[in-house]
């Protein structure tokens, strides 16, 4: 089972332009997510539509590529990347891991549990989500939420509350008490059906909640959900990133 690691990066964020050369602790973010990955996977790959990060990259001994600037998501930038990294290693890869490059704190445990989730030769996509622990982080829609089936598939993604709490007013300890789960943003294909959903229109609830991975759902594929009790750094906006430069335990 060979398996790349592909971090998609892109400069003009809308939120927070330039994120993966800002300074988290002194070092530019993308480097950071690179070095993390690399702590678990062989091959490792920047997928960029920007000079000065692929720059930035291979100036710290990393790896990137450019690619495309009109891709709809990341998970295009990683097909284009694939096919990129194939051609110039003369490897063949089986499964694609889609890394967040604004994860810099992200764990290689968190890596390998993603990796350990394609043993299983029926998972086609898999992911992670943790348990929630705080009100701030379930009220917040820039963290999407995820409820499972008893198998630990995803039934749905969402930037709402879900699911909804009926009985009463939604506290810290009914969080903590019943089954709410932030989605990681972490994310396995195996090689073929990368390319199927890389071929699927844009879908309803995809375009309604901006969340890529329901257009998969829509079609009817599983996503396989793997747990961690790991905290998530994500850095989205320019306070994510004074928040976290200013975390002493980091």
């Amino acid at each position: 089972m060979n398996i790349i690691a592909i971090i998609p990066s892109r400069y003009a964020s809308s939120r927070f332009p330039g994120k993966p050369l800002a300074l988290v602790k002194g070092i530019p973010m993308i480097v950071r997510v690179f070095a993390q990955a690399k702590k678990v996977f062989t091959d490792v790959c920047v997928a960029t539509d920007d000079k000065r990060i692929y720059d930035i990259v291979t100036e710290n001994g990393g790896v990137a590529v450019m690619t495309k600037q009109d891709h709809k998501s990341g998970t295009d930038r990683c097909l284009e990347a694939l096919h990129k990294y194939e051609e110039i290693s003369n490897k063949k890869f089986d499964i694609v891991l889609n890394i967040q490059g604004d994860e810099p704190f992200i764990s290689p445990n968190q890596l390998q549990s993603l990796k350990e989730c394609f043993k299983d030769e029926t998972v086609e996509i898999a992911t992670l989500v943790k348990p929630a622990e705080e009100m701030e982080e379930v009220l917040d829609s820039n963290r999407p939420k995820v409820v499972l089936n008893k198998d630990n598939f995803a039934i749905y993604f969402s930037r709402s509350v879900i699911p909804h709490y009926r009985a009463g007013n939604l506290s810290k300890e009914i969080i903590n008490k019943e089954k709410y789960y932030l989605h990681i943003g972490l994310y396995g294909y195996r090689k073929e059906i990368l390319e199927q959903i890389c071929k699927l229109e844009e879908g309803y609830l995809e375009r309604i909640e901006k969340l890529e991975q329901l257009r998969w759902l829509e079609n009817g594929i599983k996503i396989k959900v793997e747990h961690t009790q790991e905290k998530s750094y994500c850095i989205d906006t320019q306070q994510d990133l004074e928040r976290i430069n200013n975390m002493e335990f980091l």
